[in-house]
């Protein structure tokens, strides 16, 4: 464990000189500038995602686009990182895992992508989740080659700057489209599940359907009266949804019932 440490710390401040050499900074600037991060962060909001070559944490290639049809929840991190990153995953795999009970694990992924090149290997990338017991279905944790970082950072909105002991940036989940269009940006290592549980519901419930019939019907129907409880903070099954939906298509099957007669009987009337 100690020897684990010590490489961490060594890889930090490697990381730090490598950067700091290369011009990390984003636009060069001499201290993170938090609001025009945010305004770029925004800005790629509707954007389509390109392709890029990533590793998972068994070291095997993996494209971008193979997530392609489910929406997707996407986290930058640098492993070396200590505070905000480990504090920001936690509170992910929490709303991660809320979200798949309400929503099922399969109806959406999840990866989580380190930008610290050469430092953010497969290896060490299992190691950061493996801290963060971070072990829920259909979750990844990958690498990118490093001449893609920038490219890739940047059309998710995602800039950095080194600093002594780590880096500055914007904490940020982006939810991405089933057909690769980034939807929204979820900011803080603090927010309400609504704000990112209410999009990726919308997302599965108007995505095309997988299979067709009753089945579809009631999972659907499922999906529309999960709702989040204030009170214990989760999400679960509304009955008076249910009862409000069924209610609603009796009072408009009553009222089609109404009109159709009334049409049938002024056709009578009038061809009598």
């Amino acid at each position: 464990m100690l020897r684990r440490l010590a490489w961490g710390l060594v890889a930090s401040t490697l990381a730090l000189a490598a950067y700091s050499a290369r011009g990390a900074e984003p636009d060069g600037a001499a201290v993170f500038d938090r609001a025009a991060a945010v305004k770029l962060s925004q800005s790629v909001i509707g954007n389509g995602v390109g392709d890029y070559v990533l590793y998972d944490r068994a070291g095997r290639r993996v494209l971008l686009s193979s997530y392609r049809g489910k929406p997707l929840l996407v986290s930058f991190v640098y492993s070396g990182c200590f505070q905000a990153c480990p504090v920001a995953t936690k509170l992910l795999a929490a709303a991660v895992a809320n979200a798949q009970r309400a929503l099922g694990a399969e109806r959406f992924n999840v990866i989580t992508i380190g930008f610290n090149l050469p430092f953010d290997t497969p290896q060490a990338m299992a190691d950061f989740a493996r801290r963060q017991g971070v072990a829920l279905p259909n979750w990844e944790f990958l690498s990118p080659e490093a001449a893609s970082v920038e490219r890739l950072t940047r059309e998710f909105g995602f800039t950095y700057r080194a600093m002594s002991g780590g880096f500055d940036h914007v904490t940020q989940v982006t939810i991405v489209t089933a057909g690769g269009k980034i939807l929204r940006q979820v900011y803080g290592d603090s927010f309400e599940l609504p704000i990112l549980i209410e999009p990726l519901k919308q997302l599965v419930t108007g995505s095309p359907a997988q299979f067709e019939g009753l089945a579809q019907m009631i999972e659907k129907v499922r999906l529309v009266c999960t709702v989040y409880d204030p009170v214990s903070g989760q999400y679960r099954f509304n009955y008076t949804v249910l009862i409000e939906i069924f209610a609603g298509l009796s009072i408009f099957a009553a009222v089609l019932l109404f009109l159709f007669r009334e049409w049938w009987r002024n056709r009578k009337i009038s061809g009598g």
